[in-house]
C-alpha cells in the first residue's frame, strides 16, 4: 500500500465546497505519489517536473510551447528544465531551421522514471477504488473528464 488511508474523509472535509474538496484531494493524492516515488528513486523530483516530464513524454515540444501549455512562466518553465537536465531526465536540442526555438526530450532515463511513477499512481488509483468501489471511481473520473462548461 502507498498510502490511500491518508485520503480518508476527516471532519474537515465534510464542510468544504467543490473546489476546496478537490484541491485537498489533489494536494494529498499528489504528496502520496511524491511519497512513494521518494521510497523507489534516489532521484528527487518536484511536482512541476512531474507534470513537465508528462507533457513531453514521448515527445519533443518545443520550451516556450510547454510554457503556454503548462501557463507556467517562461522563467520557472526555463528553471525547471535546467533543474531536469541537470538530473538527466531531459535532453535540450535546437529546433532544425530555427536558432531562436529549442525543443526538450525525455532521456532513456527520464523515460523509465516517468513511466515508474505512472505505475505508482495506478496502484495509487488501484487503492482508491478499493477503497470507494470501483464503479464510484470510474464515475468519479467519467465526472472529471466531462464538460463542466466553465
Amino acid at each position: 500500500m502507498i498510502g490511500v488511508n491518508r485520503l480518508t474523509p476527516s471532519v474537515e472535509l465534510q464542510n468544504l465546497n467543490l473546489i476546496d474538496l478537490l484541491s485537498e484531494r489533489h494536494i494529498a493524492a499528489r504528496k502520496i505519489a511524491e511519497q512513494a516515488w521518494d521510497k523507489e528513486s534516489e532521484i528527487q523530483i518536484s511536482n512541476s517536473e512531474w507534470t513537465i516530464m508528462a507533457h513531453i513524454y514521448k515527445q519533443q515540444p518545443t520550451i516556450a510551447s510547454v510554457t503556454k501549455n503548462l501557463d507556467i512562466t517562461r522563467q520557472a518553465t526555463h528553471k525547471f528544465i535546467k533543474n531536469l537536465a541537470a538530473k538527466g531526465l531531459v535532453e535540450v536540442q535546437n529546433v532544425e531551421n530555427n536558432k531562436k526555438d529549442k525543443c526538450i526530450r525525455l532521456t532513456a532515463v527520464g523515460e523509465g522514471c516517468h513511466e515508474k511513477h505512472e505505475v505508482l499512481k495506478k496502484q495509487l488509483e488501484s487503492q482508491i477504488a478499493d477503497k470507494i468501489g470501483a464503479n464510484q471511481l470510474k464515475i468519479l473520473k467519467d465526472i472529471l473528464k466531462a464538460e463542466w462548461g466553465i
